[in-house]
């Protein structure tokens, strides 16, 4: 059953070299519960358990560490994955995920001419002025060259690693089934919910095979950006841009890296760690779409202080409710709001139980109390962040997986800013954001969209009262609420339905009286004011019937 389940014939291979990474590593009791050692001996290869090498006494950390290693690139990006996880391991596992770097040595030109060939309809010498061979970057996904279009502009060439998605794919595929087995087999991992991390890691490695995609992830960037001038994104060359290839504007600056070179050039480096923070949470609390690995190393100082940023492979996205938690969440930890906080992450928790609700909000009343009289510019949003998720951890809650991409987004945002500015503090940088959003979402346009949005909600509502209504008293006479009402007797039973269904048609009429007249008073000219004013006034006589009706009844 094994067997079929995996899928042998078609990855036996790639089975038996992870199992023997991870026996080499002192994992061999895992390799026996998930069953792969069966498999791989039926297949005909012979394990011996005793030649395990002398990896055992390092730290359990540490040995996952290397085993993602050296089972390859596709196990290296889940560990890069991981290290965003703070809210799921420790941090000594967080520290050593974040030591997952791609280690990976270059394709030779020989061995990938004929992809680009296909790919460009033509060799690189006919398509381009100049073709530089030698790769500027390699990574496990795709190689970086540079070259020169026929008008002299300078151009990046991004080509994916020949047969990379059939080694990412077959390593998906192991690595669903593995999360399958493990959660079924092994209690201790059921908590880290292998099965979700799997699939959201799945989600993101597929996304990043198709070159493409990042350069629409560019220019849905840039479009957000057009009146920023401080802000470049690199533009893209679609007609020579497909899944497996693409061209982008070559960014001629100082590599976000190379600090110590700022100066001696003349940068304002405090400048310059405002507009990175400020485009970052523009992205991320105004837009919804973030860069979702914004180091040093995927962006670019250029003359006049401006700020590139490039690869975007990677990318976070929120949803306007997720976006307005957040926004929630953040403004209750700056301004201390200790219910709010609570609130929110009970929220995100829903769907897991929680087995000492008393205790978590007690922990969390006592950090937020923790940070209560520390000043702003002293206050360290990383450690913050690091202590909120601690507390998740301890009381078995997990962040939303759409969240984990954020929380490192805003880690990292952090370490750039500093690395600019020691004096650098995002929580700094955060409020004025946060009220500016406060402020424009109370605004009154905003306050007259949100009226309109839901006076068309309260009309549809009447639109289909009548059926449901229908339904409703046909269910009753069908028994099938499992409620048996006898419409004749009592009748004292039948005048009190009457009158709540009273009260609340009529509270529902004033309240869309109220909304209606409102909107109406905003349209200049002709009759409005006087349809806006009947429109009070009837909301007024209802509200009066509904209060003495109230009154009356007590």
């Amino acid at each position: 059953m094994i067997y079929e389940t995996l899928k042998v014939a078609r990855d036996l291979g790639r089975i038996h070299d992870i199992s023997s990474i991870l026996i080499r590593y002192g994992f061999g009791d895992v390799v026996r519960r998930l069953g792969i050692a069966n498999v791989v001996e039926k297949a005909g290869h012979i394990l011996n358990w005793n030649e395990i090498e002398d990896l055992t006494s390092l730290a359990p950390p540490v040995r996952v560490r290397r085993a993602l290693e050296d089972m390859g690139p596709t196990f290296i990006k889940l560990g890069q994955i991981l290290a965003t996880r703070a809210d799921l391991f420790p941090p000594e596992w967080i520290i050593e995920f974040k030591r997952l770097q791609d280690q990976v040595q270059t394709v030779p030109y020989e061995k990938i001419v004929a992809q680009i060939q296909e790919d460009l309809g033509g060799i690189p010498e006919e398509i381009f002025a100049e073709f530089y061979t030698q790769p500027l970057a390699a990574a496990s996904i795709s190689q970086v060259y540079k070259a020169r279009l026929q008008d002299g502009s300078p151009v990046i060439v991004k080509i994916r690693r020949p047969g990379v998605r059939a080694i990412v794919e077959a390593d998906l595929r192991l690595l669903t089934q593995l999360a399958e087995i493990a959660e079924h087999e092994i209690n201790v991992l059921q908590h880290y919910r292998p099965k979700e991390i799997v699939h959201q890691f799945t989600l993101s490695m597929r996304r990043e095979l198709d070159l493409a995609t990042e350069c629409r992830n560019a220019e849905r960037v840039a479009k957000s950006f057009t009146n920023y001038p401080n802000i470049i994104i690199p533009k893209v060359y679609w007609q020579w841009t497909c899944e497996r290839i693409n061209v982008q504007e070559f960014i001629e600056g100082i590599p976000g890296h190379q600090i110590d070179k700022l100066d001696q050039a003349g940068f304002d480096r405090k400048l310059l760690a405002k507009r990175g923070s400020e485009a970052i949470l523009k992205m991320i609390l105004e837009d919804g779409f973030f860069h979702a690995d914004p180091h040093p190393g995927n962006c670019f100082y250029l003359d006049g202080n401006r700020i590139a940023f490039i690869d975007f492979g990677m990318v976070g996205r929120l949803s306007e409710d997720r976006r307005d938690q957040v926004i929630g969440l953040l403004k209750g930890l700056v301004d201390q709001e200790t219910q709010r906080v609570i609130n929110i992450l009970l929220k995100w928790s829903e769907n897991t139980p929680v087995q000492n609700k008393e205790s978590l909000i007690l922990d969390i009343d006592e950090f937020i109390d923790l940070y209560h009289d520390i000043p702003l510019n002293e206050l360290n949003i990383t450690t913050l962040l690091d202590n909120l998720t601690t507390i998740l951890r301890e009381h078995q809650l997990n962040l939303p997986p759409d969240l984990t991409l954020l929380l490192k987004a805003f880690v990292t945002l952090e370490g750039f800013g500093r690395q600019l500015d020691p004096e650098f503090n995002l929580v700094e940088d955060l409020s004025p954001h946060l009220q500016a959003i406060f402020a424009a979402r109370y605004s009154p346009d905003a306050l007259l969209k949100w009226g309109k949005n839901n006076l068309f909600n309260l009309f549809e509502l009447f639109k289909d009262l009548p059926k449901d209504l229908q339904q409703f008293i046909d269910a009753l006479k069908r028994n099938a609420l499992g409620i048996k009402i006898d419409f004749n007797e009592p009748v004292w039973l039948r005048k009190e339905l009457d009158r709540v269904v009273n009260r609340l048609s009529i509270s529902l009429v004033t309240s869309a009286l109220i909304v209606g007249s409102s909107i109406v008073t905003t349209v200049e000219g002709g009759s409005s004011s006087l349809f806006g004013l009947m429109g009070f006034v009837g909301s007024v006589l209802g509200g009066i019937w509904l209060i003495l009706s109230i009154w009356h009844s007590e």
